[in-house]
Formats: structure tokens, C-alpha cells, sequence
């Protein structure tokens, strides 16, 4: 069906085959980030799961499409081309904006039935319906580009090179517009599917009480886990966050089985 592929491979990156039958992975990157982002995960867990990094629009090789702007709709997109792939348990990983992103798929995945999500980990973001204001997406070039300095995510390559930052600011713009005009539903339910939290022990835009609060959308199990470092602790130590979520996605399966033995 070419729609279906057509659909598949605009959205996901899967940079390592991955085995045949395997939990997909799905990879959510932060506001401003693409696929790419997650290469070095995909590599290192692409023997055992099939790892598909999301490539938003207006980025890279779909730098001529609109950047979404409203979160719900881009929850919308990411998971109309998932459910149009084969079946299959997914696990969906996102990092910071990608974490609330995540959230939302969960939820259409869950009040759908339209897919078999096995876990949500959230990395990098306070919970959903702890709402704080904050208008990143309002200030002019320099003060977004203050921002990701302050966060220290972006490659130092990028942030000196005036020309490539300028061509990035839109998408940037645009993905914080999304996450900071974001909503929490206070009258959507919890998940049913287990929930893991990884954070950055000195992440100045996520406290440990904001991170552990993701417990209270999850009515099943609650994994949380700290590192050192702040709002990017993975780049610092992908190794550790990579067995991380290799825990992680072992716990979804083996509650999973037991549930449906």
C-alpha cells in the first residue's frame, strides 16, 4: 500500500534494521532537535529493537514544510503514520518536548486501540499537568538562541556558525510555540500503560518533584531514575541512559506478559 510507506518513511528514520518481530522503539526528539539525534541509541540498541527516529517537518529533509506549532496536532501526524505501519508492541522514548509528545501519542494509542504500546518514557520534562508559563517561543532570535546556550543541547559547531543558526530558529521558534501553549487535559485519565522517568539531577527547567509527578498519569507501574547532569544529562552519558531504557523496555515486556497470560 503505498500510502502506508508513504506516511512511514516521511516520518520515521530507522538508521539500524533491527530484528525481525522486534518492540519499535519510538524516538521523540526535544524542541529544535530531528531525527539524527537519537543515531548513537539507535545504533546501540538496533540488534534488539526496532528504533524509529521521528523527523518532524521543517527540519532537515523536510525543511520546506510547515513547522507545526499546536502539539495536539502534531501528536495527531506522529501517530496516524505509526498506526499505519505493521502491528506490533511500540515503546515510545521521548526526550524533553519530545516527552510530552509522547504523552499525547500514548493517549491516542490507548483511547484508540489503534496500537499495542507496551510503556511511555518520558526523559527530561516536568509532567504535563504541571503547568508553568513560560514564553520562549515570544523572545526575539537572540534571546531563543540565550536559551539553547543555557541548556547547552545544541552542538557548539551550530551555535557558531551564524548562517546554519539562523536556518534553524524557525523550527525552533515553532516547536516551543507548541510545547509552551500546550494544555494538559485535566479530565483525560490516567494511562493504563507503565511509565518510566529519566531526568538530569541539575536540569534548571525540570525539578525532581516536577519529574516524579509524572506518577500521577500512570495507573500502572512507575519507574524513575536520576543522572547527573543537567536538561541534556544524556549526552553527557549515553551509555548509561541506554541501559536505562533497556531496563525499561524489559520491565513493559515482562508486565505485558503477565498481564495477558
Amino acid at each position: 500500500m503505498p500510502a502506508v510507506s508513504g506516511q512511514f518513511d516521511t516520518w520515521f528514520r530507522r538508521y539500524e534494521p533491527g530484528p525481525a518481530g522486534a518492540v519499535k522503539l519510538l524516538a521523540l526528539p526535544h524542541a529544535g532537535g530531528s531525527a539524527p539525534y537519537f543515531l548513537p541509541l539507535a545504533r546501540a540498541l538496533g540488534s534488539e529493537l526496532d528504533v524509529l527516529c521521528v523527523q518532524y517537518p521543517g527540519r532537515l529533509d523536510r525543511h520546506r514544510e510547515p513547522t507545526p506549532t499546536d502539539l495536539r496536532d502534531l501528536a495527531d501526524q506522529v501517530y496516524k503514520a505509526l498506526v499505519s505501519a505493521p502491528a506490533g508492541p511500540v515503546v515510545l522514548f521521548g526526550h524533553s518536548m519530545g516527552a510530552v509528545l509522547g504523552y499525547e501519542i500514548a493517549r491516542r494509542l490507548e483511547d484508540s486501540g489503534g496500537g499495542e504500546l507496551l510503556g511511555l518514557i518520558a526523559s527530561g520534562r516536568r509532567a504535563p499537568h504541571r503547568f508553568r508559563a513560560e514564553t520562549v517561543h515570544l523572545r526575539d532570535d537572540d534571546g531563543i538562541i540565550a536559551e539553547i546556550r543555557e541548556l547547552s543541547g545544541t552542538e557548539q559547531g551550530i551555535l557558531d556558525d551564524e548562517e546554519l543558526l539562523r536556518l534553524v530558529l524557525p523550527a525552533l521558534r515553532a516547536d516551543y510555540r507548541a510545547v509552551e501553549t500546550y494544555r494538559h487535559d485535566s479530565g483525560a485519565p490516567p494511562l493504563a500503560a507503565p511509565v518510566t522517568v529519566l531526568t538530569g539531577e541539575s536540569d534548571p527547567r525540570v525539578s525532581l518533584d516536577d519529574a516524579r509527578a509524572w506518577q500521577e498519569l500512570t495507573s500502572g507501574t512507575f519507574r524513575f531514575r536520576s543522572f547527573p547532569g543537567g536538561h541534556f544529562y544524556l549526552n553527557a552519558q549515553p551509555g548509561a541512559v541506554t541501559a536505562a531504557i533497556r531496563e525499561s523496555v524489559a520491565a513493559f515486556r515482562s508486565a505485558d506478559a503477565s498481564t495477558s497470560s
